[in-house]
């Protein structure tokens, strides 16, 4: 029954985080082509990076879909602890997107400018397209925002803390980029403002320059969530000192040996322990103080999803039955499997 609840909620979660990504995508993809339209006419090199930055994101939450639909694929032989670490390459993909499409263009654009100059034509296209770029990329934004201090809320941590360390790098690369592009709306504003007043093209340029550093920004805090996501990224400190505490409220367990926790997903993670038990202890008793260390643990922690206990001699045991002193025994209990979802 737990078992069914998580994924009940896995998939309500996945399925707002397709919602969040699409609203993202469909405006961004109009407003890129507002900007670009908006830049041609206006002759502003910043405008011009906004719609590479737009492009950007509209790729960016593309590789995002296909990062949230590729992970939601069920374990199968082949890939036995399912297709959730999937999602990270697509989503480290889109901060390469974010980097190539946005930042490297912003950039080359902005120096381009300010060597060559370029002539300010009128700004008034611009600063309606501005205008209702602003809107739609604060729509999307509150969308995005909605969603992560929900996910704060239910896992009762703040929202400043759970947005850095939230292992749905699809709801984190909306709220970045969303916030970025309110950013990059207000320099190329400033640019467009700062070359009418004064008749010069350097303040275009310098927007353009500081869309593509924030870009650039934006790229690498992505990527390095990614890469550690991928690498393998532990439970929080605080979360594995509480598993560890509600597998010794077991009356089998003596201690916990050694325990390895692995982020898997946004709501999937798996908990392996090398664990003591009482020397007393029959196997029914081991296999059913496994049992219920699962259940506890899945009940106070539901984005477990796989729970494997290995029973192994503490320090202190003594040697094997049948086996010389100082020699380790011929075999030892495998890892007893508490919680895979093909169970």
């Amino acid at each position: 029954m737990a078992q069914a609840e998580h994924l009940e909620q896995t998939r309500q979660d996945g399925g707002e985080s397709t919602g969040t990504v699409i609203v993202a995508a469909v405006a961004n993809l109009g407003i890129a082509l507002a900007k670009a339209v908006a830049g041609v006419i206006s002759g502003s090199s910043a405008m011009l990076s906004e719609a590479a930055h737009s492009v950007a994101d509209t790729v960016t939450e593309l590789l995002l879909l296909t990062a949230l639909k590729r992970s939601e694929k069920p374990a199968d032989e082949e890939h036995p602890l399912g297709y959730g670490p999937e999602r990270y390459i697509w989503a480290m993909l889109a901060a390469v997107a974010t980097f190539v499409g946005g930042a490297v263009f912003s950039l080359y654009d902005g120096i381009h400018t300010l060597a060559v100059g370029e002539k300010p034509g009128d700004p008034l296209v611009s600063y309606i397209v501005l205008a209702v770029a602003f809107a739609l990329e604060g729509f999307s934004l509150r969308t995005g925002l909605r969603q992560a201090r929900g996910e704060a809320a239910r896992f009762k941590a703040p929202f400043k803390l759970y947005l850095r360390n939230t292992p749905d790098t699809a709801v984190k690369a909306v709220v970045m980029e969303d916030s970025a592009a309110l950013v990059g709306l207000v320099l190329a504003a400033g640019g467009l403002l700062g070359g009418q007043l004064t008749g010069s093209g350097v303040w275009d340029g310098l927007a353009s320059l500081l869309i593509g550093l924030l870009l650039l920004y934006v790229a690498w805090v992505l990527g390095r969530s990614n890469a550690e996501l991928l690498i393998g990224r532990p439970l929080p400190r605080s979360v594995r000192e509480q598993i560890r505490a509600e597998l010794l409220e077991s009356e089998h367990i003596v201690a916990v040996l050694e325990l390895t926790t692995l982020v898997q997903g946004p709501d999937e993670a798996l908990v392996a322990a090398k664990v003591d038990f009482r020397d007393v202890s029959t196997a029914a008793e081991i296999e059913w103080a496994c049992e219920r260390a699962e259940q506890r643990l899945r009940a106070a922690f539901p984005a477990i999803g796989r729970v494997y206990l290995d029973p192994t001699p503490g320090p202190t045991a003594g040697s094997a039955p049948g086996s010389a002193p100082g020699l380790a025994p011929e075999s030892t209990p495998g890892p007893v499997s508490s919680g895979d979802h093909g169970r």
